[in-house]
């Protein structure tokens, strides 16, 4: 299976933005954990905005 450049792009940016993790600790991370890293960055930045 491929994943999408753009949106592995948007992934590890986005991980990378919030907890400051390099780019290869990210990119070591199985597809299935780094989508679970990015759900729960959105709740806790949810919660922090009062949502």
């Amino acid at each position: 299976m491929t994943y999408e450049a753009g949106r592995l792009l948007e992934e590890v940016s986005y991980v990378a933005y919030h907890f400051h993790w390099s780019l290869n600790e990210i990119l070591d991370l199985e597809h299935p954990d780094r989508r679970r890293f990015v759900e729960q960055i959105a709740r806790l930045a949810g919660r922090s905005a009062g949502r």
